[in-house]
Parts: structure tokens; sequence; C-alpha cells
């Protein structure tokens, strides 16, 4: 059974940095493209970054680029995002996801199976 468990939300001031953490088992993932999710209150939940295990290339939302990193530590099973000039506006809940890797990445919640719990960014002003 897939688990993904997140970590390393919290309370940041504007322009700080977090970096969250979604530790992933049950399943050999060199197949797996892991993606990051999140969800405002009141929103609807929007791709942030996405990552193929195997090879490693990347994806970003055009309103993270430049400023988030999506990366993976291979033998650790773990899947980070570096959140680098936060901004009120990504005060969200973070999700991690995952699904079998096809021809393209989906940037839809459709698109990945298996999810975590979550965890909260909170950017004060």
């Amino acid at each position: 059974q897939v688990q993904l468990v997140e970590s390393g939300g919290g309370l940041v001031q504007a322009g700080g940095s977090l970096r969250l953490s979604c530790a992933a088992s049950g399943r050999t993932f060199s197949s797996y493209v892991m993606g990051w999710f999140r969800q405002a209150p009141g929103k609807e939940r929007e791709f942030v970054a996405a990552i193929r295990w195997s090879g490693g290339r990347t994806y970003y939302a055009d309103s993270v680029k430049g400023r988030f990193t999506i990366s993976r530590a291979y033998a650790e099973n773990t899947v980070y995002l570096q959140m680098n000039g936060l901004k009120p506006e990504d005060t969200a809940v973070y999700y991690c996801a995952a699904d079998l890797a096809g021809a393209g990445v989906a940037i839809i919640p459709g698109g990945y199976t298996y999810w975590g719990q979550g965890t909260q960014v909170t950017v004060s002003s």
C-alpha cells in the first residue's frame, strides 16, 4: 500500500522560506511521478510542481516558477519542495501526490491516485 507523509509546513513571514518533505513508502517509485498540490480555503486544489522519479525532470506552475524547487532523494524515497520568497497568496494546505508516469505529467488532481494528508503553510504579510 502506497503511503505518502508530508511534513515541514508552518508559519513564516512573507519573503521567508520553508522546505516541505514527502516520505513515500509501499512501492518502488522509479516508474512514478510525484507531485505537489495546494488548496487554499474556498479554492480548488491546484498544481504546484511535479518531478519524474526516474530522470528527475521537473514541472512547475507559473505562479511558483523561480521561487519553488522540487527535488527527490532517491535512496530515501523522499520528495522535497523548497519554497523561497514566500508570499501571503502561497498560504494553503500542501499535498503530496503520486501516480505512475505516463507520456505527459498530470497537472490536475484527478491525474494522481495516491495522496498524503497535507501540511499547512501559512505566510503572514
